[in-house]
């Protein structure tokens, strides 16, 4: 696997493939995380709804849970200093993820990392996701991407997706140009005479 620094990371692999889920991907993911255990399913939920690492999720212990803000409280990874962040997810996701319980101490999931990974693969292709994107980290990459097309402030996606840097989140911006798209679409119009 090849590993770049955080300024020539792109969206797009070195063939030209997207790294991260569409919205038709995420969606057939999550339909077919629907016929998993609830707490595989959670965990799907979890992931797709929040942006979060794998790692970040699997660690979520039940006081990290904001029941009245629907917001789930992840310890940031990759940071030299401890940070928590807090991102918003739905009200169904809360309530998937609570109905759980604490299986160990008060953490929701015990399983490790790797079989997380593993299931989680699996229902990408069950979901007929293949390439750089059907992975965990393809759904982290679908969520900055549309939360950036969205119109997400960019600080907003920043906190949520816990980077320590805002050149970081500026990767998913760039590779959306919303503004471009619009530029675009007023050139086709005139060419086609709309």
């Amino acid at each position: 696997m090849h590993f770049s620094p955080i300024g020539s990371w792109q969206v797009l692999s070195e063939d030209g493939r997207r790294k991260y889920l569409s919205a038709a991907e995420r969606r057939r993911f999550l339909i077919v995380m629907d016929g998993y255990p609830p707490s595989l399913r959670a965990l799907g939920y979890v992931l797709a709804y929040s942006g979060c690492r794998i790692s970040e999720a699997l660690s979520l212990a039940t006081h990290q849970i904001d029941t009245d803000q629907c917001r789930l409280v992840f310890r940031t990874l990759k940071r030299r200093r401890l940070v928590y962040r807090a991102v918003p997810v739905p009200r169904s996701v809360i309530e998937m993820v609570t109905g759980l319980g604490a299986v160990s101490g008060n953490r929701i999931w015990t399983i490790h990392r790797t079989t997380a990974f593993r299931h989680l693969k699996r229902a990408m292709e069950a979901a007929g996701i293949e390439g750089p994107m059907a992975c965990c980290r393809g759904l982290r990459h679908g969520y900055g991407i549309l939360a950036a097309s969205s119109k997400v402030p960019p600080n907003l996606i920043t906190k949520w997706m816990g980077h320590a840097s805002g050149a970081t989140t500026a990767v998913y911006l760039d590779a959306v140009g919303w503004e471009e798209r619009e530029f675009a679409g007023r050139m086709w119009d005139r060419w086609l005479g709309a």
